[in-house]
């Protein structure tokens, strides 16, 4: 099961103290903006996502389909194929993807310590 591109997707107070904050330890933004209240930021391999207002607390990201630039992988497992395993495996989804449908979809998880685990898959 391979789950796509990791990032942290961090719950912020202020986007442009935060942004300032990750700048200082080599981030940079590549995608997102101000005007919409996230940024998405790399230092080399590493991606973090910086919100405001759009949710609480702190979710670990995969994107299926997707590698560390946001560019799209020639083969990947599908989010509804992944769902599948999930469930072999006896995990609890809190939201699922539609099985009969194609293209983008999430699934939503919660680890044993209350961590939110977001499979985000965007094609």
């Amino acid at each position: 099961m391979n789950l796509g591109a990791f990032s942290i997707s961090l719950s912020v107070k202020d986007l442009k103290i935060s942004k300032e904050f990750y700048e200082k330890l080599g981030f940079n933004a590549f995608a997102g903006s101000m005007e919409q209240h996230y940024l998405i930021m790399r230092n080399d391999s590493a991606i973090i996502g910086l919100f405001q207002g759009m949710f609480q607390g702190n979710i670990l990201t995969f994107n299926p389909g997707w590698d560390e630039n946001a560019g799209n992988l020639e083969t990947f497992d599908d989010i509804r194929v992944i769902q599948k395993q999930l469930k072999d495996n006896g995990l609890t989804l809190t939201s699922e993807a539609d099985e009969k449908t194609s293209g983008p979809a999430s699934v939503m998880l919660t680890d044993p310590d209350g961590n939110v685990i977001l499979l985000d898959q965007h094609r």
